[in-house]
């Protein structure tokens, strides 16, 4: 039978744990966040991705596709503890979604392939936990498959992303044969009856024994490097005790500088129970981790997790639904009520709060408060959006909101009808509302309403969800990767004279700058200007100036990038002079120098991974050479060939479909932005501009 040993009680906010389930695409995150639900109680049905009756995955897109594209947050209760956790979506598109996420908790759950191990999307889901500092355990899933090693996965866990992975179960059986672990810490086996509903916890096989003393034996001589309290037990004993080890995982957990590593089969419900245990021993409660840092009059401040000290949240995702706008929360200090009224530190507004809910994904149960550590949903906020700090009027706090990625494809959209285009124009802000990633602007020379995302899914989604939830029939051009400029060689001592006189006060300005290259694609703007020549108040308006200049550059009017601007000289007029003079000179400074520079056109490349069947090698090697393709690495293993290539984004439209016919329906493939990278003369000339 399936226990949740103890009730959820009054609890504290060292009770509860913020975490979210990582992964690659397909890697079974989602049906690790099913199978944790149903053990836990909050669900009495074992959801299915196949079946399209999962909880997380509740969008019809979602299920329909058989992917996780919305971040999806739940709450469960698991041996007195309250765990809010977000299934996040492996696919790349929907990278941003993970961003937000990951900016508003406290640890994470990443689930690794035992096949595959590392694969690409795992790497970058890695690399944005690195970013906000979140400690991590790992969960090596589908042992039960054909092919599946736990020791070569932790070894791909090792070399890709630099970890040390602390191994605390030992497989017992190999892929169908699958059972059961053996537990390294407690060195006993805890063995699946037929079905998962429940395990035994029995001696550890006799034919498994040694191996297990042996990797108990290796566990504790890996944390007692990196630990020096158990440092110390390990040089008195030459072993450690369970309570040490124990305790020594959860410190190198917290830090970052070890990785504890379990396995199992969710689909098969072998390994969950000891992974919610892991959860609730090793990942940090909201007062585990530092308090949040925010500022208020640029000067930096810190709130901690305590209920009693002024509320501050931070929204991270907003949600357009048919019983009203739902605004996720983190709450990070304080406590929200029903009817509070809180402000929006950004724009100084004040809104109230209508009510608040604990988020079941698409279902909501409604709570009378929220506090410090709560991941709760309120109604009743017009404007708030994701980055959003929201807090108490008398303690104003604006918290760091998370990164948006810049959108790297564009398509032109349109309504089929024309008393429609109104209707699109709102269905499009309400998108934009919902998903930061995407971007909507006005071409202005077509005229045409250009809806830009993250990938060719991103924005097949986003269209279509405006014609699901809209009822709007929309046409949709051929999609255009978003390319940039930059300096190949700069200029110096560029002079610009901003003067206009027609009646009245004028407006003078003069400007002197140079511009040389940066390699990497970032704007920064310095001023070298001695003696007061430029006040400082004009020295800022030449800077908004020249970042106005950046959005269109001479060669096709894409935004320019990797470039440093100097301000060097400059003069003022005693009347004349003014800072919208300034930032109109700074503007028209840059301009004129970019157009007298030599320029570059940069377009977005990608990592791209293929697995394809030995045989279909060698077409897949000769299309992606004809789509500019550079190949880094190849691999074979049981029959299938797993090739890693640098591609541009603009070649690969289609992909997908030409994969499919040249390997009969058998391969994949995945990919991963790596940023930008110079487009070649030949193909600059045939490429549109914006």
């Amino acid at each position: 039978m399936r226990t949740n040993s103890r009730p959820l009680s009054a609890r504290s906010s060292a009770d509860v744990r913020n975490i979210g389930i990582l992964a690659h695409v397909d890697a079974g995150k989602t049906t690790v966040t099913e199978r944790i639900l149903f053990l836990t109680g909050a669900t009495h049905k074992r959801g299915e991705v196949h079946d399209g009756t999962t909880v997380t995955d509740f969008d019809t897109q979602e299920r329909d596709r058989g992917i996780t594209i919305f971040a999806a947050a739940v709450s469960c209760a698991w041996d007195g503890h309250r765990i809010n956790l977000i299934d996040t979506p492996g696919h790349v598109d929907f990278a941003d979604e993970v961003e937000r996420s990951l900016r508003v908790l406290d640890g994470a759950v990443a689930v690794f392939d035992a096949v595959a191990g590392v694969e690409p999307q795992s790497e970058s889901v890695w690399r944005q936990a690195d970013r906000y500092d979140v400690p991590r355990i790992a969960f090596v899933n589908k042992l039960d498959r054909a092919g599946a090693d736990l020791d070569t996965a932790v070894a791909s866990i090792r070399e890709r992303l630099h970890t040390a992975p602390l191994v605390v179960q030992l497989p017992i059986g190999q892929e169908d044969g699958f059972t059961g672990v053996v537990d390294l810490l407690r060195m006993r086996a805890l063995v699946w009856h037929t079905g998962g509903e429940s395990y035994d916890v029995l001696p550890i096989p006799g034919a498994l024994r040694e191996e297990a003393l042996r990797r108990r034996h290796r566990l504790e001589e890996t944390v007692a490097e990196l630990h020096a309290a158990a440092m110390e037990e390990y040089c008195t004993t030459s072993a450690l005790s369970t309570p040490t080890l124990t305790s020594a995982l959860r410190d190198l957990t917290l830090s970052g500088e070890g990785l504890v590593v379990l396995c199992g089969s969710a689909y098969r419900n072998r390994g969950i129970e000891p992974l919610l245990e892991a959860v609730v021993a090793y990942l940090p409660s909201p007062v585990d981790v530092p308090a949040v840092r925010g500022t208020l009059d640029g000067a930096v401040q810190e709130r901690a997790a305590d209920p009693a000290a002024p509320f501050a949240g931070l929204a991270f995702k907003v949600n357009a639904t048919a019983t009203g706008r739902l605004t996720y929360l983190r709450v990070y200090s304080g406590t929200i009520t029903k009817g509070d009224t809180v402000m929006d530190a950004g724009t100084g507004r004040t809104e109230r709060i209508g009510r608040i809910l604990r988020v079941q994904a698409d279902r909501h149960a409604e709570l009378d408060r929220a506090t410090a550590g709560d991941i709760v949903a309120v109604v009743g906020l017009k404007t708030a959006r994701a980055g959003t700090t929201l807090c108490s009027p008398a303690a104003p706090l604006i918290l760091e909101p998370p990164a948006v990625a810049a959108s790297v494809v564009s398509v032109a959209v349109e309504a089929h009808r024309t008393v429609d285009t109104g209707r699109l124009s709102s269905a499009l802000t309400h998108l934009v509302e919902e998903d930061p990633s995407l971007a909507v602007r006005v071409d202005r020379e077509t005229g045409q309403t250009v809806l830009s995302g993250m990938g060719e899914l991103h924005l097949e989604v986003a269209v279509e969800k405006i014609r699901r939830a809209h009822g709007i029939k929309v046409g949709v051009g051929r999609p255009q990767v978003s390319y940039r400029e930059t300096v190949v060689r700069g200029v110096s001592d560029l002079v610009y004279r901003h003067v206009k006189q027609d009646g009245g006060a004028g407006q003078f300005a003069h400007v002197v700058i140079d511009v040389e290259r940066l390699e990497e694609h970032t704007f920064t703007f310095t001023s070298t200007v001695t003696g007061g020549r430029v006040p400082q108040e004009y020295v800022r308006a030449v800077e908004a100036g020249c970042r106005d200049a950046l959005a269109e550059g001479p060669i096709g009017g894409h935004p320019v990038t990797g470039l440093r601007v100097t301000l060097t000289d400059g003069s003022t007029h005693s009347k004349d002079s003014s800072e919208m003079a300034f930032r109109t000179a700074g503007r028209f400074a840059l301009r004129t120098a970019l157009q007298s520079a030599v320029m570059q056109l940069l377009e977005p490349v990608v990592e791209l991974t293929a697995t394809v069947p030995d045989e279909a090698v060698g077409g897949v090697l000769g299309d992606l050479a004809a789509r500019r393709g550079r190949v880094t690495d190849s691999t074979t293993r049981s029959g299938t060939a797993t090739i890693t290539a640098t591609v541009p984004l603009a070649e690969l439209f289609g992909y997908a479909s030409r994969l499919r016919s040249r390997t009969q329906g058998r391969g994949t493939f995945t990919t991963r932005p790596l940023g930008y990278a110079a487009v070649p003369t030949g193909v600059a000339t045939a490429t549109p501009a914006r």
